[in-house]
């Protein structure tokens, strides 16, 4: 297990935190040395909202030399980002996940405020923690890549009878971006909506549903693939902004401008900027709220 030490008390159970960036919420898991074990199994149980602790995904904690897909990395980002959805299946990125990891480093002393580096399937992700203030957590910055726009044709999304044509776009993993009239348009989204072809998505989509909210600024509700609709979606924001932003016939690259838009999702607000150089920035809350010890006999259930 991942033995800690807490005010003297040495705590042998799984020791886990609880944190949420805009309301997407995650098990925290600190595993420094890449020696706890985590099975899809455990990781759904410990996501499961009433026998666990609850979570839309499981962030680990593992130096990045610890783990295997980390360890070419570990030169650019001392710790890796092992992000699993709540099912238990492996995800390449998680954008509120990563301001919530980068949080956590530096409450718990691995890291300072400021710029830090942090590893992930999706490569190294540059964030700054701002400093607290007097209104509380100060909000992370992820410089969150560049999005691809494959320019697959035809994706459509579909709820019910309904359909809408999609923009495909990735970053760093892959994302239907759908314009809807009402966001209520998306349904229940107990079950993911309908993407064609297959084959633009061969490892599966999360599909996010926008409407405009005023000029660069939209709202969006999102299906993430492996855990359902979510309260918010740090990867779908960039997304989403980027779709906005091309169908609003903006582009850094070629104005020589940055564009910055607002972006609402149900559990706060995020803002997304494209840089001339491409580079997509987030800025966000970040908060983590427990600390806990998993009992060792529900552990061996």
């Amino acid at each position: 297990m991942n033995e800690i030490i807490r005010d003297g008390r040495l705590l042998k159970g799984l020791v886990f935190l609880k944190g949420h960036g805009t309301e997407n919420d995650f098990v925290i898991v600190p595993d420094p040395d890449g020696s706890v074990d985590l099975p899809p199994a455990l990781v759904a149980r410990l996501c499961d909202r009433r026998a666990g602790v609850g979570g839309d995904g499981l962030l680990r904690v593992v130096r990045s030399a610890a783990h295997p897909e980390a360890a070419s990395m570990a030169a650019e980002a001392e710790w890796f980002m092992d992000y699993r959805n709540s099912d238990g299946s492996v995800a390449e990125m998680c954008g509120n996940g990563v301001r919530v990891f980068a949080r956590y480093l530096v409450l718990a002393g691995l890291a300072e405020p400021g710029e830090l580096a942090i590893a992930s399937r999706a490569g190294v992700r540059q964030t700054y923690v701002a400093p607290d203030g007097p209104e509380g957590p100060g909000a992370v910055t992820v410089r969150m890549g560049r999005a691809v726009l494959p320019g697959t044709e035809g994706v459509t999304v579909t709820v019910g009878e309904r359909s809408w044509p999609a923009v495909n776009v990735n970053m760093g993993n892959p994302h239907a971006v759908a314009f809807v009239d009402d966001l209520d348009q998306a349904g229940d989204l107990l079950t993911a909506p309908s993407v064609t072809p297959a084959q633009a998505y061969p490892t599966g989509v999360n599909v996010e549903f926008v409407v405009d909210r005023g000029p660069r600024h939209v709202a969006l509700r999102v299906h993430e693939r492996g855990s359902g609709e979510t309260r918010s979606c740090g990867t779908g924001a960039c997304a989403v902004m980027v779709a906005a932003a091309r169908r609003d016939g903006t582009d850094p690259a070629v104005t020589g401008q940055p564009v910055t838009y607002t972006v609402d999702v149900l559990g706060g607000r995020l803002l997304i900027t494209e840089r001339v150089d491409g580079e997509i920035e987030m800025t966000g809350p970040a908060v983590v709220l427990a600390e806990g010890e998993l009992d060792e006999a529900w552990l061996a259930g």
